[in-house]
């Protein structure tokens, strides 16, 4: 068996490289013995978590053992992770890198092509198979001996490339431990499920299986999707009966993602095992439900909202993930310039006065809100929100969750909040004249009010509070702004390539000034880390419109939202397609994200 090159090998091609200097080489022969009994330590603990077992057996690799030091070559440099190490390793022995993105695999190659504990054992995953070779990827591709296992094993040639450990062990984790927690409850489910193909047949089902929702294989299973789900940067799970299977669907940065199938006498229970965990009636499988968990992930407790409902094949269930890191993120963070962010501090640093934020579904409204609040929050304030339902419980806030069904709405919880000696109230949404009223009196009487409502632009939501029966006056002496809100995804940062807008892009844009110039923008190649898709993240894009008294006096004359965005552009601000394109510049998104997310309104 060829054997690979050793730690000092591994630090000289690093010092070669230019990632770390003599000195860290040094460090870690001198402490790398002590150093590596306290990291096997760790991974052992982390290894029984993520394989659910009490005995694992683990050896730490030279290239972890250099990476746990976090070394950076100088204050401003890349902290010398295993991914970095493993790609200088891979070039310099002369083997592909990549990196594994468990979105772009073929489940059913990669538990196919090897059994999980041979996987385990050796480290190896398949991420390609064509009639004529198969691809491997390894932390150890020196080692001959199993190459050659493989090869005959397979009867075609085996096509190693190096990839990090730690992304291989945890697709084997994931990606084995849910197909055997599938094979496990088909096997527990098959004789006591019913064929459920159709909403007749589910409505027979009288209940059966419910008890295996506990079982741990489901217990396994639901556990996997979650962490799947966190460790990728969903923001929401899709458990969709079809015909023959299931298919569990998760949307990242806005777009869905197919990721697993399982069986159809399994789906009941894991939706059983879902709706146990937010104290839903796993009984009731005829009508809509809605519930809410916590559960800890890495080491974040994150909130999840569960919706249940109906369909032909049986339930279909959608878990709405609530990264507290994402709902709770600085002002400077959300997308905003330095212009729009002053003059939005401006208006909630306000001890009275009313805030709208608008937009449609998915634009980002709520983190903005609760960052918002998150930002101005203090013992010295009394913050209250009205929500429907409450997106994440913030012992900062008192949260008060709207029953319509015993009529406590919007319009009639704020009458009593207004006794509860409030300094700032936010309002989840502002969709009727009760509300409306309501919302603009505690304004008036000294409050600081933050709301939503659903309007294209900044301009048009002034019109929706007229159209709700607000008078104008109160309009005009209440409202300190409206901030409009889009996401457009982010160009990602490690396949960022620059080119040239073409004149007709140019042209499709309406950039003034534009014409016979050549304007660089970014776009991204595709890579592993962004799945191919060129895009990593997202950012938002706002229209900030302050109410000056020449808007005022637009408002009190009731005149059109075109009229009052007029005077608003006429101001200075930005609107959405404005700021989309100052982001363009910026090379922090596509024209395709401009053009997809926001249209442009001909204002002269």
């Amino acid at each position: 068996m060829a054997k690979g090159p050793g730690l000092a090998d591994v630090l000289d091609m690093l010092v070669e490289a230019g990632h770390i200097h003599a000195g860290q080489k040094q460090d870690v022969l001198n402490r790398g013995k002590e150093q590596s009994r306290h990291l096997l330590l760790d991974r052992r603990a982390e290894l029984r978590r993520l394989l659910g077992r009490q005995r694992v057996s683990y050896t730490i690799s030279d290239i972890e053992l250099i990476a746990s030091f976090r070394f950076r070559k100088d204050e401003k440099g890349p902290i010398c992770d295993e991914e970095v190490i493993t790609e200088v390793v891979a070039r310099h022995e002369g083997y592909t890198f990549i990196r594994i993105d468990p979105l772009k695999l073929n489940f059913k190659l990669v538990v196919e092509a090897f059994g999980g504990p041979f996987a385990e054992k050796h480290m190896v995953v398949a991420v390609d198979d064509k009639s004529d070779a198969m691809t491997v990827a390894l932390c150890d591709p020196w080692n001959t001996d199993l190459l050659a296992s493989l090869a005959q094993f397979k009867k075609k040639p085996i096509r190693p490339v190096m990839a990090c450990k730690a992304e291989i062990l945890k697709v084997i984790a994931e990606f084995h431990g849910f197909r055997r927690s599938m094979r496990l409850a088909e096997a527990d489910l098959q004789s006591d499920l019913p064929d459920i193909s159709n909403l007749e047949s589910l409505y027979k089902a009288q209940g059966a299986g419910e008890m295996e929702a506990t079982d741990q294989p489901i217990v396994q299973a639901v556990w996997y999707l979650l962490n799947y789900a966190f460790d990728n940067r969903a923001s929401d799970i899709h458990i969709e009966p079809k015909r023959d299977d299931a298919l569990v669907r998760m949307r990242i940065d806005g777009v869905l993602h197919s990721v697993h199938r399982m069986p159809r006498g399994v789906h009941p229970a894991v939706v059983s095992r879902v709706k146990l965990l937010c104290r839903l009636d796993i009984a009731e499988r005829r009508r809509p439900q809605d519930g809410r968990f916590k559960a800890t992930l890495g080491n974040t407790e994150v909130e999840m909202r569960v919706s249940t409902v109906p369909t032909v094949f049986g339930e279909k269930a959608v878990l709405r993930i609530f990264d507290p890191q994402v709902l709770k993120q600085p002002l400077g963070d959300l997308g905003f310039f330095e212009t729009e962010l002053n003059q939005y501090n401006e208006m909630i640093r306000a001890t009275n006065g009313m805030v709208l934020i608008t937009g449609p579904t998915g634009s980002g409204k709520t983190t903005t809100l609760y960052s918002t609040l998150n930002h101005i929050a203090s013992p010295r304030v009394n913050i209250c929100t009205l929500e429907d339902p409450i997106e994440m419980v913030n012992e900062a806030f008192n949260q008060m969750p709207m029953q319509p069904k015993i009529g406590f709405t919007f319009g009639s919880a704020l009458k009593n909040v207004l006794r509860q000696d409030p300094d700032i109230i936010m309002i989840g949404e502002i969709r009727d004249p009760d509300t409306a009223e309501n919302a603009v009196q505690a304004a008036l009487t000294g409050h600081l009010v933050l709301s939503t409502v659903h309007t294209n632009d900044a301009a048009t939501a002034i019109a929706r509070l007229l159209d709700l029966g607000v008078f104008p006056f109160l309009v005009s002496g209440t409202l300190l702004g409206v901030v409009a809100q889009r996401l457009v995804r982010k160009i990602c940062t490690s396949c960022a390539r620059e080119e040239l807008l073409t004149p007709e892009q140019i042209d499709l844009l309406a950039i003034r000034g534009a014409e016979g110039r050549r304007l660089k923008v970014k776009r991204g190649a595709g890579c592993p880390r962004c799945r191919g898709t060129g895009y990593r993240g997202r950012t938002g894009v706002f229209e900030v419109m302050r109410m000056t008294p020449r808007i005022q006096r637009l408002v009190q004359e009731k005149a059109t939202a075109q009229e009052i965005k007029r005077e608003a552009v006429n101001d200075g601000m930005l609107t959405l397609r404005e700021y989309a394109i100052k982001k363009l510049a910026k090379g922090e998104t596509t024209i395709d994200e401009v053009i997809a997310v926001t249209d442009e309104t001909h204002l002269y």
